[in-house]
Order: structure tokens, then C-alpha cells, then sequence
């Protein structure tokens, strides 16, 4: 290897040109008094004093400051680049954690031109959730999303689906494709939100022709998702028939989706079962009060299921009876309520 070359190559570990002439100086001559490096390297003796010092720290030399005058001695090469392949591998597992967990950035807003292109970002975004979807498709389109579906159900996953153009009086099959399905006759657009961050809007005729001018939007920001949520909620789902319920989860049971406790605590409800919540969030109205709640459920608001009993369409409350007192609960944004809670485990008032 070249001079030039090796040169490069030390660029690479930080060395600025100066560092490396007086380096592959001392190199060189071995061991040598300053005068005679700064000579060699055409630089200032003092600046060979301070490129030594960094050297010196690095492992890359020695200096000896105990004799007059000062002389600087190269360490062994092969102690040198041991020390190198040390760091290296000590740094190798920081870098590679620091990867893993980097996520790849993804576009607030894409279009979608095309059915296909649709169906396919709807089953990749259903794989990607981790606390709930909802979906509004076209029933003769189900069959596209149903093993995605089924998966995110196993992962526990709370599904709100609306199934479009389709007569609620057929016979309609829902089990095991989600926590609670409706039935619509008419047409809609296509609507996908997952985990309130990510999703997709389509226009009805993109699904239906094949020849159509329309385009879907795909988004990925969380200021969009509640919007989306809103709609879903307050302008279709409410419009629809309840076709499916799923069976209500063992307990005790937490989840950190606010909507997905009240559903669980209505299906418990529907079926006697007296719910208490330890909840983890703080109050609404005073920063310095408590964190947690521990209680008997003893009311709530929803509209995910029949009937409904909230006041406005996102309304999801629960009441919670404490020995302190008695608080309305909301989950993430809570506005109204005494206390947003974080996360929420249920578990039957017999089981403490």
C-alpha cells in the first residue's frame, strides 16, 4: 500500500492531514525528539507537542516527557491496529441497536391509482398494527383481507369493520375477521385507520371500475388518523347494522387502547360480569393528583356497540367508583373527563 492510500485510509479513523504526516513520521524514524519530527514532517515543533499528545491518547505512541529533550517513540503497529479492531468491535453492537430500532421514514401522503395497489397496502398496513383498525371495504372484497384480518384478531387486535354494498338481511359471515362488524347497503369510500397514525382513504368508484379516473390517498400522521376516526365513527359505523360481536376476553386482562377496554367492559357488562379497573394516567383538572385509580366500573359511554350511549360519536368513558371518590375516565385527548388514562387492567371484582 501507498503512501496516498494509507493516508486515506487514517482519514478515515478522523486523522486531519497534519496528524498524519507527523504520524507516519514518527513512524519513520521510530523514536525520535520532537525537533527532528517537525523537521522531517515540515511542521511546527509545536504542533508536533499537541499532535503527539493526541497520539499518545489513541494508543498510537508514547511519549516520554521524563528526559530532556522530549522524544517520541511509535508503538508496536500490531498493538496499534489491535487497538483499532478493539474499538471496532466495541463500537459494533451500539451501531447495529441503534439501526434496529431506526424505522424507515415513511411519506406523510402517497396516492394510490389502482384496486390492486389498494388491497395490498390494506393487508400490509393490517400486519402492521399493534392495538386497532378500523375498515370500511366493500363486502365482496373481504375475501382480499381476511387472513390479515384473522391474524390481527390472534395478535388481539380491537377491529372495527364495516362491510359496504352489501344487504344485512344475507347472510353474512364475519367470525373471526373482527371484535365487532357492521353491515351497510349502500356505497362508501374505503377506509383504513391503524394504531390512529396510518391508514387510507378511497373514493367507492376505484374499487368498482376498472377503468376509473379516481386515486385513494394512503397517509402515515397522527394528526390525520383522529380526523379519519371521526368520520368513520360519527358519519358510517353509526348508519350500519350489528352483524358480529366477538366473545369478551378472559380476564384479567390490559390493554393501553383506551377504545379496547371500553369494548371489553360493555361485553363483560352484557354478560353480568362486574368489571374492576386499575387504571394508570393522570387527572385532568389538578397535576398534582393522583396517577392511579383502582375501582368498580360502574358506568360507561360508547358507540362501538348497540346501543350506543355516548354523547357524541368518539365519546368512549368509563366511571370508575374508588374508595376516593367517583371518576369519569377518558383514554388518549381526553377533554371531558376527570382523568386520561394510559393503560387499564380489567379483572372481575371477585378475583382480588
Amino acid at each position: 500500500m501507498d503512501d496516498a492510500s494509507l493516508a486515506d485510509l487514517l482519514r478515515r479513523f478522523g486523522f486531519s492531514e497534519k496528524e498524519i504526516d507527523t504520524y507516519l513520521t514518527i513512524l519513520k524514524l521510530g523514536e525520535a525528539k520532537a525537533k527532528n519530527v517537525a523537521d522531517e514532517a515540515d511542521v511546527s515543533k509545536r504542533h508536533v507537542y499537541s499532535v503527539a499528545e493526541t497520539l499518545e491518547d489513541r494508543g498510537f505512541v508514547e511519549v516520554n516527557d521524563h528526559v530532556v529533550p522530549t522524544t517520541i517513540k511509535a508503538n508496536p503497529v500490531k498493538e496499534v491496529v489491535g487497538k483499532l479492531s478493539s474499538d471496532l468491535d466495541r463500537m459494533q453492537p451500539a451501531l447495529e441497536s441503534r439501526f434496529s430500532q431506526a424505522t424507515p421514514h415513511a411519506e406523510p401522503f402517497r396516492v394510490i391509482k389502482s384496486r390492486v395497489t389498494i388491497l395490498k397496502r390494506i393487508s400490509e398496513l393490517i400486519d402492521q398494527a399493534e392495538m386497532e383498525i378500523m375498515l370500511a371495504l366493500p363486502y365482496r372484497l373481504l375475501h382480499e383481507v381476511a387472513d390479515e384480518l384473522q391474524d390481527a384478531i390472534e395478535r388481539d387486535i380491537l377491529i372495527l369493520l364495516l362491510a359496504t354494498d352489501v344487504d344485512p338481511s344475507n347472510d353474512l359471515d364475519f367470525n373471526g375477521l373482527a371484535s365487532v362488524a357492521r353491515a351497510w347497503n349502500q356505497p362508501m369510500p374505503a377506509m383504513l385507520t391503524v394504531d390512529r397514525k396510518a391508514g387510507l382513504v378511497s373514493p367507492p368508484e376505484l374499487l368498482s371500475q376498472a377503468n376509473s379516473t379516481t386515486q385513494a390517498i394512503e397517509f402515515a400522521q397522527e394528526q390525520i388518523g383522529p380526523i379519519i376516526i371521526g368520520s368513520f365513527l360519527g358519519n358510517y359505523f353509526q348508519m350500519a347494522t350489528e352483524m358480529y360481536v366477538a366473545e369478551p376476553a378472559g380476564l384479567p386482562v390490559t390493554y393501553t387502547n383506551f377504545r379496547h377496554a371500553v369494548f371489553q367492559v360493555v361485553l363483560h357488562s352484557r354478560v353480568g360480569t362486574e368489571v374492576r379497573a386499575n387504571i394508570v394516567g393522570r387527572s385532568l383538572h389538578d397535576e398534582d393528583e393522583q396517577t392511579k385509580l383502582s375501582g368498580t366500573v360502574v358506568d360507561f359511554r360508547q358507540s362501538l356497540l348497540e346501543p350506543s350511549t355516548s354523547s357524541f360519536p368518539v365519546e368512549n368513558t368509563l366511571t370508575v367508583e374508588t374508595a376516593e371518590g367517583v371518576y369519569s375516565v377518558g383514554g388518549r385527548g381526553a377533554f371531558v373527563e376527570d382523568f386520561e388514562a394510559s393503560s387499564v387492567e380489567l379483572q372481575q371484582t371477585d378475583d382480588e
